[in-house]
């Protein structure tokens, strides 16, 4: 399809009472992106013209999005006291294009293959369709001789038309001069005392416009209303991201067990294990995640993490095993081996360098953090701490239990420990108790 003959408008400006949060609705994310990212992700895809409709949280919204898409969309601010509701917030909306799709910016799953098949049917407005046995909280569509008669939304509606079970999915594809026409013509004249979208449903049938219904499934057009939609989504949209990853060759063990963000990529051969959750930016190369560790927004490069590793943001990996119970942030590790137990923060090690257990980098002193920095080939023993800042060189021995707190001079072998102590049963007089 040509980008350059569709308008898609995403109406974004609602608050969401029902989520219960202080956070606009659309920000809420599902797989680490904001809701609103994927419909205007998927709108892209088909039009070089994407407004939002914004209202509540305006500026908050509207500086998130632009972190992601830059000037690719424009934003239109709607008069949320004056002129409430979907209806209001076309109210000085001007498309670019003949055809006009409008979206809703709580519908996190929707594809732009899904998308595209509204600009395959020829009729005035065309309007998204469900046919669930689950109605509540939809407004009831009805149609007759393949058109779509009325739209009632459920607060508004009697019992008969809430027994039906064809549901108003809340996308709609007009024709430019439709939304001219109508949009002047809407009222208030509701319960709710907002302009209502749907009503152009009524006064467009009034005048013998054609109005086709599009059946389509709730994976793509589900709406989220509160928190418990919320994470329904989610669980549809990780399926879809971790098939489509293991469609490239990503090899997951019990991948049902397994969380993957969308920010995430995968390059080459890769293996992730059961339990295994990988968040933000985060970039596998021809590695092996084990079981039950968490990746967040590093880069790991032919290597092996885990199981039962942590990975925080800003580490780059490269040729290097990390074992068990091995956490690293903000660090540069290559070809290096950190077996278990151990905490890497804010450092660089060079290659050919062995992380004994037990060794932590002390890298906070209570205002700032501190850089370690290790060179190439050095043997740190167990239970060994670091007090940041601190250079320890190439080619250094560091017994086990020490404490570095100097740097270290090439080739150097440095241990601390204090003085032996032993009293023969001692713990019988202490105790006052006979051996």
């Amino acid at each position: 399809m040509n980008k350059n003959s569709l308008s898609i408008v995403i109406l974004a400006a609602g608050k969401g009472t029902r989520m219960k949060s202080n956070t606009p609705k659309v920000l809420h994310k599902i797989c680490g992106r904001e809701m609103l990212f994927y419909s205007i992700k998927e709108s892209l895809k088909l039009s070089d013209d994407v407004c939002v409709i914004l209202g509540f949280e305006a500026e908050l919204i509207k500086e998130k999005m632009q972190e992601y898409f830059g000037d690719k969309i424009h934003f239109l601010y709607q008069d949320l006291v004056d002129f409430p509701g979907t209806g209001g917030a076309l109210k000085n909306y001007i498309p670019k294009y003949k055809k006009v799709l409008v979206l809703n910016g709580d519908m996190p799953l929707v594809q732009a293959e899904e998308l595209v098949k509204f600009t395959h049917l020829d009729s005035d407005i065309i309007m998204s369709v469900l046919d669930l046995p689950n109605t509540n909280g939809y407004g009831r569509v009805v149609i007759r001789e393949n058109q779509v008669q009325e739209i009632i939304e459920e607060k508004d509606a009697s019992a008969e038309i809430l027994a039906l079970h064809t549901l108003n999915a809340g996308v709609y594809c007009f024709n430019r001069e439709i939304l001219e026409s109508y949009l002047p013509h809407l009222d208030n004249n509701n319960a709710q005392k907002e302009y209502y979208l749907t009503d152009i449903i009524a006064l467009a049938r009034r005048d013998s416009v054609t109005i086709m219904p599009l059946f389509v499934e709730i994976t793509n057009f589900k709406g989220v209303n509160d928190k418990l939609d919320l994470a329904r989504a989610e669980e549809i949209l990780g399926e879809r991201i971790k098939e489509s990853w293991m469609k490239k060759g990503v090899l997951m063990c019990l991948p049902n067990t397994i969380y993957i963000e969308e920010g995430v990529e995968f390059v080459g051969e890769c293996v992730v294990e059961n339990g295994v959750r990988i968040c933000g930016d985060s970039k596998i190369i021809n590695s092996h995640i084990k079981a039950q560790s968490i990746i967040e927004s590093s880069i790991i490069e032919s290597s092996d993490v885990g199981p039962l590793a942590h990975l925080r943001p800003q580490s780059v990996i490269k040729n290097t095993h990390i074992g068990n119970f091995v956490e690293v942030k903000k660090s540069q590790l290559e070809s290096v081996k950190a077996g278990h137990l151990s905490y890497i923060g804010d450092s660089e090690i060079g290659s050919g360098t062995n992380i004994g257990a037990g060794f932590i980098t002390c890298n906070y002193d209570g205002k700032g953090k501190h850089k370690t920095i290790i060179g190439k080939n050095v043997f740190i023993g167990s239970d060994s701490q670091a007090v940041a800042p601190v250079v320890i060189e190439d080619d250094c021995l560091i017994g086990a239990g020490s404490t570095i707190r100097r740097n270290l001079k090439k080739g150097e072998f440095f241990v601390t420990r204090g003085e032996e102590v032993s009293k023969v049963e001692f713990f019988y007089k202490f105790f006052n108790k006979k051996s």
